[in-house]
């Protein structure tokens, strides 16, 4: 059984961010190099930021659970014209069940009842198998775009769009 389940308590915010850590230092580190990965994860990911990003607002972040034990977490942004998923993150021992499509179906509604239509997200250009996955869900790619994230790193990203009808 699949649950999703808001984050908005401490110990939650401590899954998301030991979570971010696993599947990080994993999937990213052969793309993006560990440097990176553990400036991002420090930046964007640890306790600290992601209670911030709750407390301002910025991205409203959900557990997914099989088996009542955290497997993945998604962070989204309510736009006035869009759902923007910010992060989508399976375990790796938990992929290939459903978690991420569950997710995006979770997200879908979220768009309707904001009366958006269209999901978009940024994504690694060389995260193949992720580009794969979202492509399977019906995202189309967009544009590429280069972000500049500080301390002289860089996001090298497609941004893909899903229509929500």
């Amino acid at each position: 059984m699949i649950e999703i389940v808001r984050v908005v308590t401490v110990s939650q915010i401590e899954s998301v961010s030991a979570l971010a850590a696993e599947i990080w230092r994993e999937h990213y580190t052969p793309i993006i190099g560990a440097a990176q990965v553990d400036y991002m994860l420090e930046k964007f990911q640890s306790v600290e930021a992601v209670k911030n990003q709750i407390d301002r607002n910025e991205l409203i972040y959900y557990l997914l659970y099989t088996d009542q034990q955290p497997a993945g977490y998604f962070a989204v942004q309510i736009k006035s014209d869009e759902v923007f998923l910010s992060k989508l993150y399976v375990a790796s021992h938990k992929r290939k069940l459903g978690l991420a499509k569950n997710a995006i179906d979770f997200i879908k509604i979220i768009a309707e009842n904001n009366c958006l239509k269209r999901i978009s997200l940024t994504i690694n250009k060389n995260n193949n198998e992720a580009l794969a996955a979202y492509e399977r869900l019906g995202f189309k790619n967009e544009k590429a775009i280069v972000t500049d994230i500080g301390n002289g790193f860089y996001m090298d990203d497609f941004v893909l769009i899903l229509d929500v009808n």
